[in-house]
């Protein structure tokens, strides 16, 4: 994506240029965080289609799944993180107001505001997200303490329901997104055609990856 060079009409070009001129720029810094937000909100999508895998697929026949309670929290944790990434006011590129554009079913910002509580508790840097734990003392029949038992209460992993539904939200984002993208690569283009050959030719040069 990140090399990816627009025309005017924001479709690829035929012949993708080897180098870029690195062009600084209100527009283009605009358009540099609508591109990050959009990465990671694709990143949020593949977490969650690993994720239907992990919790849905059968554990037995041709095709086997084995459910690992690690790989389900990581990657969880990675989609909580990113989702609600996309919502940093720091880059305000996305807002609560934006939710209301999705057109979907349901209380979409009674969902965002639980995600944010459950991104809070899966990174949290005090919490074990996973268990809880409680400490015991055993006795024996004097009532005297014989020894002590470190009890753990696993909290429930995340179910298959609410990881579709941040799929859907996040896809919709997505196509959000991706409008204002193209329109603000127009911006952008428009902006540089302002500059002269000399003007242009002075930016830094970047490489292109093939």
């Amino acid at each position: 994506m990140a090399d990816d060079v627009a025309g005017t009409n924001g479709a690829a070009t035929a012949t993708a240029p080897s180098s870029v001129r690195r062009y600084d720029s209100p527009e283009s810094l605009e358009l540099a965080a609508l591109a990050a937000v959009f990465e990671d909100l694709q990143y949020v999508l593949r977490c969650c289609e690993h994720l239907v895998t992990a919790l849905t697929a059968p554990d037995s026949g041709p095709v086997q799944v084995d459910t690992d309670t690690a790989l389900v929290e990581a990657l969880w944790t990675g989609a909580l993180i990113g989702y609600v990434r996309c919502f940093s006011g720091r880059t305000a590129v996305l807002t609560n107001d934006d939710l209301d554009q999705l057109g979907l079913e349901g209380d979409v910002r009674e969902f965002h505001a639980m995600i944010k509580k459950l991104r809070d508790h899966y990174a949290s840097r005090h919490v074990n997200p996973r268990e809880s734990f409680t400490i015991g003392a055993a006795q024996a029949n004097d009532g005297r303490p014989t020894g002590v038992a470190v009890v753990s209460t696993p909290r429930p992993i995340v179910d298959d329901t609410t990881v579709r539904l941040l799929g859907r939200v996040a896809y919709a984002l997505s196509g959000l997104v991706d409008a204002r993208m193209q329109e603000a690569q127009s911006r952008v283009l428009a902006a540089a055609g302002t500059l002269t050959r000399v003007e242009l030719a002075r930016l830094p040069l970047v490489h292109l990856s093939s």
